[in-house]
């Protein structure tokens, strides 16, 4: 992850549903894996425990809500307008790519992938348009908040996807060479897109 840049306090439970807010919805789902990289995040947020508890549960409320408005149009009331909109095909259908710019993330967008019928096929982390992305040859590269799905998927191909463990979280399952060359079993857990996790079962020659 590249240096956090300041962002404003989240706005009071009384009040809209800030970016800021969205951002401790996205450090909720990530504090069970990685509690000293959120508790680092929150506090360039000027967030406390407690406000990142209280906009999870506005989030979910909003998400469960019998009249909740659509996914799509909820990110753009919440986020706002898109940095940048994309065409992308997927298949034989042209989907649409929508990337907002997070301040906690700088390397990165949050990307929410439309089909054609405006319903939501992804929501998630990727690399922003431009930026370097991480240099992942070896065991010792993949480290927390390191890299992307897709990033540690074309780094370790073949990769064989898994069920995530939670709503928001997928899995991959790859090999990879360690430092010395040796090549291991890996499963890699992601949150949002981003690398929480890995664990690593055995060698391979």
């Amino acid at each position: 992850m590249g240096r956090m840049s300041s962002a404003k306090r989240p706005a009071h439970p009384a009040g809209p549903f800030t970016p800021a807010d969205f951002q401790l919805v996205l450090l909720r789902r990530m504090a069970d894996h990685n509690p000293d990289l959120v508790e680092g995040a929150r506090h360039e947020l000027g967030a406390s425990v407690a406000d990142m508890r209280e906009a999870n549960r506005r989030w979910q409320a909003m998400v469960r809500s019998p009249r909740s408005r659509s996914a799509a149009s909820r990110y753009r009331s919440v986020l706002g307008e898109p940095e940048a909109v994309e065409r992308r095909r997927v298949g034989d259908l042209d989907c649409e790519a929508r990337l907002w710019r997070l301040p906690l993330w700088p390397d990165l967008r949050f990307e929410v992938l439309l089909a054609p019928d405006g319903g939501v096929w992804n929501e998630w982390l990727v690399r922003a348009p431009g930026a370097r992305p991480p240099t992942l040859t070896a065991l010792e590269d993949l480290t927390p908040w390191s890299c992307t799905i897709d990033e540690a998927a074309r780094a370790f191909s073949p990769a064989r996807p898994l069920q995530g463990s939670a709503p928001t979280r997928w899995g991959l399952a790859f090999t990879a060479p360690d430092r010395g060359g040796v090549r291991h079993e890996v499963a890699a857990e992601f949150t949002w897109g981003l690398l929480q996790r890995t664990a690593v079962s055995g060698e391979r020659p």
